[in-house]
């Protein structure tokens, strides 16, 4: 590894053997940083102390200063490496943003599927980049819209999808083997996205150019949304289904959206997000492999989703952590051979239990903070909420303002400039 004075003051490099850093100098750092403290430190804290008893959201301590010395224990290849290579700590690809920024996902869906169409094509001719649905309650729990149980709950937090005259509806005039379609649907999710597919081929469009992601994950509805229709071996038996049906006709399609985001808006930590999410995750690779499956047949097309809350730097520490973990479980647990089947590509939303009722300007402020975590955290796709949805369902100037929230970070701030900043 190179020896980075060397570096900055454009001497020759030298090799530094077993470290990023030469031991001389970490000693004479720590020699520093003690006196540093002992000095400038104390006499700070004299005039003005600290608050104490910082940590971030999910307990972790905060030191007051990090240095070379925290990070002198690493392997840089072995524990960080470059980007678009294992482990994909530093991102997914090569370049990152610097080719095309992420894909601008607004989550949308309420009232009539005329409604929410209408809504795609507003959200798409201000440049939106893919498409997010969201359907009401009836329709993620499996009921029509003219059934009781469905009474008083028609569109109010999602479209209205009770059959395929509904999803030719709500993708007329969309150009779906140009457009990617990501659908928040679980319990139903092998019917909803049959009426997709068969809409598609009507249109014209072979299933196998079809992009998208089917979130399909039921697991997470146990632990914590609770929106689960049949006991949970069936369950997990359907979302195998629609795995294998992807591995075979649909390679574009991400057929299992693994989501640490509701279980996170439940109340969960950063890291108890990453781990229930990771644990879910381990649990739909070996029920596919018990099903028959070859890993490298299906893991490439798993795809995650993640909330992105208010603790900055742990937010960004999140994603990369997570791509570190996947990689290594995906290769060295269960065999993958294929790199792309050791990536981990994941969606990211702003949080929504964030945001409050009262004062909901500020809701901007605090979706950019975490819009910008996500980027830099490398997200593949985001949905920023509006500054209306603690009060309701966003109105078209709300979703309009989140939508340009992130395409300000992307062409006016300059972090898509360089890979993990």
């Amino acid at each position: 590894m190179l020896d980075q004075e060397s570096v900055d003051v454009g001497k020759e490099p030298r090799l530094v053997q077993g470290t990023l850093f030469d031991k001389a100098e970490l000693e004479r750092l720590a020699a520093e940083q003690r006196r540093w403290e002992e000095t400038t430190v104390r006499q700070s804290l004299e005039r003005m102390p600290e608050r104490e008893h910082l940590v971030t959201t999910s307990s972790v301590p905060i030191k007051r200063l990090y240095t070379p010395l925290d990070v002198a224990h690493l392997d840089y290849m072995r524990d960080i490496g470059l980007p678009g290579e294992y482990p994909f700590t530093r991102g997914v690809q090569p370049t990152m943003y610097r080719a095309k920024p992420w894909t601008m996902r607004m989550f949308a869906g309420f009232g009539t599927a005329e409604d929410t169409n209408a809504r795609f094509k507003y959200l798409l001719q201000q440049g939106q980049t893919g498409l997010s649905t969201a359907f009401d309650m009836p329709t993620l729990y499996g009921y029509d819209t003219d059934h009781p149980m469905a009474a008083g709950e028609f569109g109010k937090c999602g479209v209205a999808v009770s059959s395929l005259a509904d999803m030719e509806i709500l993708f007329k005039d969309i150009p779906l083997d140009r457009i990617t379609t990501s659908m928040t649907i679980n319990s139903p999710a092998a019917v909803i996205w049959a009426m997709y597919i068969v809409n598609a081929e009507k249109q014209g469009y072979p299933r196998d150019k079809l992009g998208g992601t089917l979130q399909n994950d039921i697991l997470k509805e146990y632990i914590a949304q609770k929106e689960f229709l049949f006991p949970p071996e069936p369950s997990l038996r359907l979302v195998v289904d629609t795995i294998e049906f992807g591995a075979r006709y649909m390679p574009r399609w991400n057929t299992v959206s693994i989501s640490g985001y509701h279980i996170r808006e439940a109340g969960a930590t950063a890291v108890q997000e990453l781990a229930f999410t990771i644990a879910n995750g381990m649990t739909y690779v070996e029920a596919a492999l018990q099903r028959g499956l070859k890993i490298d047949e299906f893991a490439p097309r798993l795809s995650f989703f993640f909330d992105v809350h208010n603790d900055f730097f742990e937010e960004i520490a999140k994603f990369r952590a997570a791509r570190r973990i996947w990689a290594k479980l995906m290769r060295e647990r269960y065999g993958a051979k294929n790199p792309r089947s050791w990536l981990l590509r994941c969606h990211a939303q702003t949080a929504g239990v964030s945001l409050t009722a009262q004062q909901p300007e500020n809701n901007i402020i605090r979706t950019t903070i975490q819009a910008l975590a996500a980027v830099l955290g490398g997200t593949q796709s985001l949905h920023t909420n509006a500054l209306d949805e603690a009060l309701a369902l966003p109105t078209e100037k709300a979703a309009l303002i989140a939508l340009r929230t992130q395409q300000i970070i992307a062409h006016e701030s300059g972090v898509t400039n360089t890979v993990d900043p």
